[in-house]
């Protein structure tokens, strides 16, 4: 997605369908959270975000789609990776193209291409050519390379989990730390990816994936180090921001990213009062003074 806001979705969930971590195909609901006084700065600035975007729970994706679609939406825009996953889906997923012209062949009696799509997405990837599934994810970006990653987790996840149905049973109901500890183990799986599958599949509280707006954000306010790195960023806010808080957090903190905190011209540099969090912020990095804008961790020392 750009740094412009998304359009509003449905009356009873605020979220952009454009974030791809969320809105009408993200899961999880919209939830009220009852008001209450924040036990840290950084609830704060998540309550203020749950005021300013939504507040809801997440959870009910399924795993394995979830993790290909994060896969899919590394070092890119979700204007990129969106029509990517849905391409993938519509030639891969249940009912995809694939798998109606595999039936068509097997009712003709024509042979049979083992290479085509099933009921079960993992079969369906750790089957496919991997240049016919590269030139179907092409809008991502680097899809040769994540082409060759998820037929290489579809293999792995069918291998141990028997297919997606297994792979989200143990998303969803096994020890978060296996879970994750699990999905780190794969090959092209980092913390962020592992973070969104089990909060946006696994439905877990106290989850808050890390990615770049959050990673900028977090620091230049002062919710976190500012030399903090990702799992810095995530440790610190996770053991500040109440678990039932730290989903829509991190998806609104995104949002908050692209709306008024940008990497190159936050919204306060023109006018303090342009930024609805501006009383929370200890603008790390940010001199409106002068103009100058520098990563939090190149202000430490100065």
């Amino acid at each position: 997605m750009s740094d412009d806001a998304g359009d509003a979705g449905a009356t009873d969930d605020p979220e952009p369908e454009e974030n791809i971590s969320g809105g009408a195909a993200g899961g999880g609901e919209a939830a009220v959270f009852e008001p209450a006084e924040a036990e840290s700065r950084a609830e704060a600035v998540v309550d203020r975000l749950g005021e300013l975007y939504w507040q809801k729970a997440y959870g009910g994706r399924d795993g394995f789609e979830c993790l290909v679609r994060t896969v899919l939406s590394q070092n890119t825009s979700d204007v990129a990776s969106q029509p990517a996953h849905d391409s993938l889906m519509e030639r891969y997923g249940p009912g995809g193209e694939d798998e109606a012209r595999s039936a068509s062949e097997r009712t003709s009696g024509e042979q049979s291409d083992p290479r085509v799509g099933g009921p079960d997405l993992a079969e369906s990837l750790a089957a496919a050519d991997q240049q016919r599934l590269a030139e179907t994810i092409s809008a991502a970006g680097l899809y040769n390379q994540k082409s060759e990653r998820i037929v290489a987790l579809a293999e792995r996840i069918c291998e141990e989990y028997g297919g997606a149905a297994g792979f989200d049973e143990f998303v969803k109901t096994g020890d978060p730390e296996e879970v994750r500890s699990a999905l780190l183990d794969m090959n092209g799986v980092g913390p962020k990816t592992a973070d969104c599958v089990l909060l946006f599949s696994g439905g877990r509280g106290g989850v808050f994936p890390v990615d770049t707006h959050v990673h900028r954000i977090a620091r230049r306010m002062g919710l976190a180090p500012a030399d903090a790195d990702h799992e810095g960023v995530r440790e610190a806010l996770e053991r500040e921001v109440p678990a039932e808080k730290c989903g829509f957090g991190h998806t609104a903190m995104i949002q908050f990213g692209r709306e008024y905190c940008k990497a190159r011209k936050p919204a306060c540099l023109d006018d303090p009062e342009a930024c609805p969090l501006v009383d929370l912020c200890d603008q790390v990095g940010v001199t409106p003074a002068t103009g100058d804008v520098v990563d939090p961790a190149e202000s430490v020392g100065e």
